[in-house]
């Protein structure tokens, strides 16, 4: 097994030409190379050392870099994530039926429903967050108000029948079982 590069290395690739690492993950070098543009290339590939630079930083990818920054604007922002609706309620009508026959019946998309429930959820999350985070209310009051949240989930759970991901499901207070 050949040693690894480090970020800066040049390599001379029999495809591509000569190069300069710019990222390194556990399988892959991202290498710039002249004639090429961006290329991945597997560690194992076959290829010339020009220049190999010592990895003496601890490099981050970027993939790595652009999973934590989503991790942390879905847990501090109010930005939503894309929450998809299960695919047997895509495009569907949710009806409202009056017990009055004399009455007309309501229509609604079921998309527009769900996505006003994930807006909800948003929403109750955002809340969470605020509460943990406030300077003002005593620990007693974060926890009496996070448990009030907790049961506003479990009143919402009848809706994860929805939900095309059980990751995305509201979840209630799992303590009584």
């Amino acid at each position: 097994m050949k040693k690894i590069l480090g970020i800066g290395s040049r390599i001379n690739h029999p495809q591509y030409g000569k190069g300069v690492v710019t990222n390194v993950t556990s399988r892959m070098y991202w290498v710039t190379f002249i004639d090429n543009g961006l290329e991945t290339i597997d560690i194992d590939t076959d290829y010339e050392i020009i220049e190999a630079a010592e990895d003496e930083v601890d490099s981050v990818s970027f993939y790595e870099v652009e999973k934590s920054l989503k991790q942390i604007l879905k847990k501090w922002s109010d930005v939503s994530e894309i929450v998809p609706i299960a695919d047997k309620y895509k495009g569907g009508t949710m009806v409202l039926q009056p017990k009055d026959t004399s009455l007309s019946n309501k229509e609604i998309p079921i998309d527009t429903f769900f996505h006003k429930i994930v807006m909800l959820r948003d929403r109750l999350r955002v809340m969470e967050q605020k509460i943990n985070a406030s300077k003002n209310l005593e620990e007693q009051e974060k926890i009496d108000l996070q448990q009030y949240i907790t049961r506003c989930y479990g009143s919402l759970t009848t809706f994860n029948v929805l939900f095309k991901n059980n990751s995305q499901h509201f979840k209630g207070d799992s303590s009584k079982k």
